[in-house]
């Protein structure tokens, strides 16, 4: 158990005047579940259960001050008009009776109003852009052909009409964020967080990048924030001194020569705080035509990217400031302690457990379920879809019916303890029935074992899940193969079967060779399961090869990987990869940490599926960052001695010298042991990658899936 105490953290804290019970905000986020432009039931379960789970202020996202003008997402809030009150109305007195405050961000799109470019409304702007500022072909190349497809920028047949703002312009839209604070007065809310940042309106006059004007809204920065502070004037002179009026603003553009910097945000903050402001929430954005960006700023993949720029701000004024960006609870409690910011708002995290807080405060951070930055509810939003979390099945579900303490004790017998496995077993046990999971191997953890080797903030969800078997009960009991006979003889009601994909060699020629691995020799070596094939193609005794690659797992779990050398690896320096979905991917980031030559080859049209968008962005940029080729669309793939030969999308033929070559494709789903148990006659459930490849989102939505299904036929 962690020995912080989260004091600080924990500790009231005031905006203006608006008394919070703690530092933890929900940070505002485009969640796309608004109906119309309605907060409509599923929104406001989203939010009312994150006010369940302690969180001081809950904040509302992305509301639309002129919706349908200005929007960025189809299920984006609308506070446009009257109409809109009564839904926002209740969001804040369902947030009100769970104990936090609640606050609306109001928005306009702008430059980023991708709803306004596929309906064919003006596009409002600052300037004209200047020439060569075209998107980068790399930032569609990342979409998988599916993605690409359901995107709503893949519904926008024309250029965009762009308005260059007047004067009455902006005078008009300023009076919408006026009317927009009072409406979200009148429906009950603490306050409003004017978006200043993200590259929507209000930034796009503060940067210079999008700023040419030569008004008296353009040139300085005195002139290019003028838009923005005749906003919080407004908003204060409509909503009384009582009103909390909270200003996003980003600290700097990353990856923009011209754009806002560090200088220019503190001096943003302070004008922002003369204007009337009671907080400065602390930001950053970025050079949307670098796809490694897109987790690189306001959402980063660095722990903490953004913390010495919430403390610059901080002492630059004397209002609270309110950072964020993939910072664990013990690094905020003590960055609050060290006067560095006030508050610390949260998106990830409580999306993956919004009870964080709750369990924070009870003294148990070891049973947060972890966020393991995989991307996939950010991702969701670039494809149009609503919101939804890989570890957390119930994230923007809360108002559907979830199991329930049983009152009828039922036995289940769960076989495989990967991912879905343990989620299965435990969830059951909790609702208070007998569990008795059998894994074949000598440790729970299935593939998430090797995948908390490639990625490591999987390493967190394995240990949780194994906390949460372990504290929950469940009887597990490891080499042990499930024979029909054996799950018999344990009587159980059902029996739930989470195996995992089976992962046969695909029919390459040459791919018998010795010097070749297929995806399961490499996870064996990697978690130190040798056999005596193993042993032979990577050239080393068999007790050898199982303590290093022991070694692998422990080195790599205790964070020592990087100063390894290439000793406790058995590999050559070249190593090729046949595979460009997940695995191998995740697999050449690893070996290129690890001081190998890698290149990927595949007969897919893009690489990266099974990786969420944004996840995918960054990756495939790092790998050309580290030199690996990258070979998509190839054909005629064959193994001829120490080469890797195909042809190239452009049908040229290629060779790739590799010491090592590693299949990392071909797992498909491997109903074996379900087929022979429901043979001898028992009840089957099964899920997860057994039943067709779903990775870590797969086998958590399909434990939970076949729990409430068993649960609803038990009449509970």
């Amino acid at each position: 158990m962690s020995a912080c105490t989260y004091s600080h953290l924990l500790s009231p804290g005031r905006i203006g005047k608006m008394q919070l019970r703690n530092r933890i905000t929900v940070t505002a986020m485009g969640v796309n579940l608004a109906e119309e432009g309605h907060c409509t039931e599923r929104i406001r379960d989203f939010h009312i259960e994150q006010a369940k789970g302690g969180a001081g202020l809950v904040n509302l996202g992305v509301s639309g001050v002129a919706w349908p003008t200005g929007g960025n997402q189809p299920g984006q809030v609308a506070i446009s008009d009257d109409r809109f009150i009564p839904g926002l109305k209740a969001m804040a007195d369902g947030v009100h009776a769970h104990g936090a405050k609640f606050t609306i961000q109001i928005h306009q799109g702008g430059l980023v109003s991708v709803m306004d470019m596929i309906e064919g409304r003006e596009v409002w702007i600052p300037s004209l852009p200047k020439a060569g500022g075209a998107r980068s072909s790399a930032y569609t190349d990342a979409f998988l052909l599916d993605e690409l497809a359901r995107s709503p920028s893949s519904r926008i047949k024309s250029a965009p009409k762009l308005r260059v703002m007047s004067i009455e312009d902006i005078h008009f839209v300023t009076e919408q964020f006026a009317a927009a604070a009072d409406r979200a007065k009148r429906a009950g809310a603490d306050g409003v967080e004017i978006h200043g940042g993200h590259g929507y309106l209000l930034s796009s006059f503060v940067s210079p990048k999008s700023n040419h004007r030569e008004d008296e809204y353009g040139g300085p920065l005195e002139n290019r924030v003028r838009f923005l502070l005749e906003v919080v004037q407004a908003v204060r002179a409509r909503t009384g001194k009582d009103f909390a009026i909270l200003v996003k603003i980003d600290s700097q553009e990353f990856g923009v020569p011209n754009g806002i910097t560090l200088d220019d945000a503190v001096r943003t903050a302070r004008m922002v705080e003369a204007a009337g402001a009671d907080a400065i929430t602390v930001s950053s954005y970025h050079d949307t035509a670098q796809i490694k960006l897109h987790s690189g700023s306001n959402i980063p993949h660095e722990p903490c990217l953004n913390l010495p720029a919430a403390a610059r701000i901080k002492a630059a004024v004397k209002i609270p400031v309110i950072a964020s960006g993939r910072v664990d609870p013990e690094i905020g409690d003590a960055r609050i302690a060290a006067g560095e910011f006030d508050f610390l708002a949260m998106g990830r995290k409580l999306l993956a457990d919004p009870d964080l807080p709750n369990k924070l405060k009870a003294g148990r951070p070891e049973t947060v379920r972890p966020c393991v930055y995989c991307y996939t509810c950010v991702s969701a939003i670039y494809t149009g879809d609503p919101v939804r979390c890989a570890v957390n099945p119930y994230t923007a579900l809360e108002f559907q019916r979830k199991p329930v303490p049983t009152q009828t004790r039922r036995r289940y017998v769960v076989v495989g303890g990967g991912t879905g496995g343990m989620e299965a077993a435990s969830r059951l046990k909790v609702l208070g029935h007998e569990v008795i999971l059998l894994e074949a191997g000598g440790r729970l953890g299935g593939t998430l074992q090797f995948a908390s080797l490639a990625y490591e903030a999987n390493q967190r969800l394995l240990e949780w899940l194994r906390h949460k078997v372990a504290e929950s009960g469940v009887e597990v009991r490891l080499n042990t193969s499930a024979t029909p006979e054996l799950v018999r003889s344990l009587k159980p009601d059902a029996v739930l079967v989470a195996t995992g994909a089976k992962r046969a060699m695909p029919p390459i020629p040459g791919g018998d060779q010795t010097h070749v691995l297929s995806g399961d020799d490499m996870r064996n070596l990697m978690l130190g399961m040798s056999s005596p094939e193993l042993s032979r193609k990577v050239g080393l005794p068999a007790r050898l090869a199982t303590r290093i690659g022991a070694m692998t797992g422990i080195t790599a779990n205790l964070g020592f990987v990087r100063k390894a050398s290439e000793w406790w690896m058995p590999l050559g320096k070249r190593i090729v990869i046949i595979g460009g979905e997940l695995v191998g991917l995740e697999l050449a980031e690893f070996l290129v940490l690890r001081g190998r030559q890698v290149a990927i080859v595949d007969d897919i049209p893009r690489f990266g599926g099974g990786l969420m968008l944004v996840r995918r962005m960054r990756a495939l940029e790092e790998l050309r960052e580290h030199g690996v080729g990258l070979h998509a669309e190839v054909k005629d793939i064959a193994i001829v001695g120490h080469e890797v030969r195909f042809t190239d999308k452009t049908g040229q033929a290629q060779a790739l010298t590799a010491d090592q070559v590693i299949v990392a494709k071909g797992a498909t789903g491997n109903s074996a042991v379900a087929d022979a148990l429901r043979a001898a006659g028992l009840e089957v459930h099964a899920f997860g990658d057994c039943t067709g490849v779903g990775y870590i989102e797969g086998a958590i939505r399909g434990a939970s899936a076949v729990v409430e299904t068993l649960t609803q036929s038990s009449g509970e």
